[in-house]
C-alpha cells in the first residue's frame, strides 16, 4: 500500500509535493525510469526517475509512468512543483514524491522493495488470519511505531548481526549514523565495531534490563535484547535523549517481549517459505504430471533455463564443512538472485540445485565460474551445469546432465571447479561404467587386473610402465622419462609385463581395453 511507504520512509526519505496521495492505493513493485527503452508494463508500480530534474522532464515523466499504470513517481528534491509538474499530478492522478537530497536511489529501491516484500508476507495466510488479526510482517513495523511512541523516540529492529528487520517513522529526529543504518538496512561496521569494544553487546546480551550506550554516536541509545528462552534473538535500539524512567523502562521491557514472538513467527515463516520453495524445486526437477504447475509458482515457466548443481567437496569426510556448504549455498543463492530475479534454488540433500534463466548452458557456465572465483578457494566447492531447457519439461534432463558433470568434478578426474557434461562427457561415462561394474560385481580379469595384483604382490611397478607408454603413443624415451627411468630398464619392464598381463601390445584392440582399464577406478578406491 501507498500508505505504508509513506508511513514508514516519509519522515526520513521522501515527501509528498504533488497530487493526492491515497493511503489505500496499491503498490506493486517498483520501475526505474530508462529513457532510452520502455519499459514493461506494471500497474501499480512506484516509478523513480534518476536524473530526472526540471519542471518539463518531471511533467513528463509524470505523463509517461501513467501510461504504464503507475501508482507514484519519485524524483529527487527540491521539485518545481507549480505549473507543468501540479498539473500532470491532477490530470493523471498520480501522486509526485520528492526524494530527500543524498540519499542513494540503490537504496531507496532496496527499501521499497523490502517494504513490498513486508506487504506479500502480510497476505500470505498464516494462523493469525484467521483470528482476525492484522498480518505478521506488517505487525513488527507497527510494533516498532508503537514502541516509538511509548518511548518518544525513533526505533529499530535488529537480528543478532546488525541487519535492520524493521524501523518506525521520525527516523528523521535520529542522527547521521542511525539514518546510515536504516537506508543501508544494517548498522555500518565501524559501529559494530565501536559498540563490541565498549562492551555493549557484552552487557545487552548479559542483561535482562535495558542497557543505556552513549558516546558512540552523536545521540545516545538505550537497547534492549529481544529473547526466548535462552536464545537471543535480536534487540530493539531507540535514540534517545537521556536514560529512560521507570515506566518507560517498562515499555521497553515489554515491548521486547512482544517482539520476540514476532521474530519467533517470523522465522517459522522463512523457514516454511523455503521448505516450499525446495518442494517445488523439486517437483520440478523430477518431472511428472505437477512440474509445469510447480514451474508456474516459481516463476519459471516463461523462458528458458538450465540447471546448476553445487556441492562441497569431501564433506562426507570433514563434518565442519557441512556448515560450510551451507554458507556457500546460501552465498550462491544471493547471487544468483542479482543475475536473474527469477532464479529458484534450494538445498536437496548434499547439493544445492539452482534454476537460472539463461539463454545457454554456456551462460550457465559463466555465471558459475564468476561465482567461484569470488568465493575463492575458502570453501571447495564444484558446480555441474546441465543442458538448457526450453520448457519446463526439459529441467528434469538438465539436472541429471548437472548430476553427472558434479560428480565428475567432484572424483579427481579433472582439475576444474565448474562445468557442463559435454566438458567432461568421456570421464562421466568412465565413472558411470565404474559403477556398473562395481555394482553387478562385474570386474573382468583383464590384463590392468592382473598387473595390479602382480604389482602389489611382488612390490612392482609394471602397472605405471603400461600406463606411461600408453599415454605417450609407445615412444619409449618418453615414457621412461614420465617414470623416471632410463629407456632400456623401461623397454625391458615392458617386455616383463606384456608376459605377467597376457597382453599383446601390438594388437590395437588390446592397447585400447588396457587403456580403458587404466582409466577405470580400482574398486573401493
Amino acid at each position: 500500500m501507498l500508505g505504508r511507504i509513506l508511513n514508514d520512509l516519509g519522515s526520513t526519505l521522501i515527501e509528498v509535493v504533488a497530487g493526492e496521495a491515497d493511503p489505500a492505493r496499491t503498490v506493486s513493485g517498483v520501475l526505474i525510469q530508462d529513457p532510452l527503452d520502455e519499459p514493461a508494463r506494471l500497474p501499480g508500480a512506484v516509478v523513480l526517475g534518476v536524473g530526472v530534474y526540471g519542471a518539463e522532464p518531471v511533467a513528463a515523466l509524470v505523463d509517461r509512468a501513467a501510461g504504464l499504470g503507475a501508482a507514484a513517481v519519485v524524483v529527487r528534491s527540491p521539485v518545481p512543483v507549480d505549473g507543468p509538474v501540479s498539473e500532470a499530478a491532477a490530470r493523471t492522478g498520480l501522486t509526485v514524491l520528492g526524494l530527500t537530497p543524498g540519499a542513494s536511489w540503490a537504496q531507496v529501491a532496496a527499501l521499497l522493495r523490502s517494504l513490498l516484500a513486508v506487504d506479500e508476507l502480510g497476505t500470505v495466510g498464516g494462523p493469525d488470519e484467521a483470528d482476525g488479526a492484522e498480518p505478521l510482517a506488517g505487525d513488527l513495523f507497527a510494533l516498532a511505531n508503537a514502541t516509538a511512541g511509548l518511548l518518544d523516540g525513533p526505533v529499530t529492529v535488529e537480528d543478532r548481526g546488525g541487519r535492520v528487520l524493521a524501523f518506525s517513522s521520525r527516523q528523521d529526529e535520529g542522527d547521521n549514523d542511525r539514518i546510515a543504518t536504516v537506508l543501508d538496512r544494517q548498522v555500518p561496521a565501524g559501529k559494530l565495531r565501536a559498540l563490541e569494544e565498549r562492551g555493549a553487546f557484552q552487557a545487552l546480551y548479559r542483561k535482562e534490563e535495558p542497557v543505556y550506550v552513549d558516546g558512540v554516536s552523536d545521540k545516545p541509545r538505550v537497547a534492549i535484547a529481544v529473547r526466548a528462552g535462552g536464545e537471543i534473538l535480536g534487540s530493539i535500539w531507540v535514540v534517545v535523549d537521556g536514560p529512560l524512567s521507570a515506566d518507560r523502562t517498562q515499555a521497553l521491557q515489554e515491548a521486547a517481549k512482544v517482539t520476540a514472538l514476532h521474530l519467533l513467527r517470523r522465522r517459522t515463516g522463512e523457514d516454511a517459505e523455503r521448505r516450499l520453495r525446495a518442494d517445488l524445486l523439486a517437483t520440478v526437477l523430477e518431472g511428472g504430471a505437477h512440474a509445469p504447475q510447480a514451474a508456474v509458482r516459481l516463476g519459471l515457466a516463461a523462458q528458458p533455463a538450465c540447471v546448476l548443481a553445487l556441492a562441497v567437496t569431501g564433506e562426507q569426510y570433514a563434518p565442519d564443512r557441512v556448515a560450510a556448504g551451507l554458507r556457500v549455498a546460501e552465498a550462491l543463492t544471493l547471487h544468483l538472485a542479482a543475475i536473474h530475479p527469477r532464479t529458484a534454488a534450494a538445498t536437496l540433500g548434499p547439493v544445492t540445485y539452482a534454476i537460472l534463466p539463461a539463454g545457454s548452458d554456456e551462460q550457465g557456465l559463466r555465471v558459475a565460474e564468476a561465482f567461484l572465483g569470488r568465493i575463492g578457494d575458502r570453501v571447495p566447492a564444484v558446480i555441474g551445469i546441465g543442458r538448457l531447457a526450453a520448457r519446463p519439461a526439459e529441467l528434469r534432463r538438465s539436472r541429471a546432465d548437472a548430476d553427472r558433470a558434479l560428480r565428475v568434478l567432484g572424483s579427481g578426474r579433472t582439475q576444474r571447479r565448474a562445468a557442463r557434461l559435454s566438458d567432461v562427457y568421456a570421464a562421466a561415462l568412465l565413472e558411470e561404467l565404474t559403477d556398473r561394474m562395481a555394482a553387478e560385481d562385474d570386474l573382468p580379469d583383464g590384463p590392468v587386473i592382473r598387473l595390479r595384483a602382480y604389482d602389489a604382490r611382488h612390490n612392482t611397478a609394471l602397472t605405471d610402465t603400461l600406463d606411461a607408454w600408453l599415454s605417450t603413443f609407445g615412444d619409449v624415451a618418453a615414457a621412461a622419462a614420465a617414470v623416471h627411468i632410463h629407456p632400456n630398464t623401461f623397454r625391458y619392464r615392458l617386455k616383463r609385463l606384456a608376459v605377467v598381463a597376457g597382453i599383446d601390445l601390438d594388437d590395437p584392440e588390446a592397447r585400447f581395453e588396457a587403456m580403458l582399464q587404466l582409466q577405470l577406478r580400482p574398486p573401493n578406491s
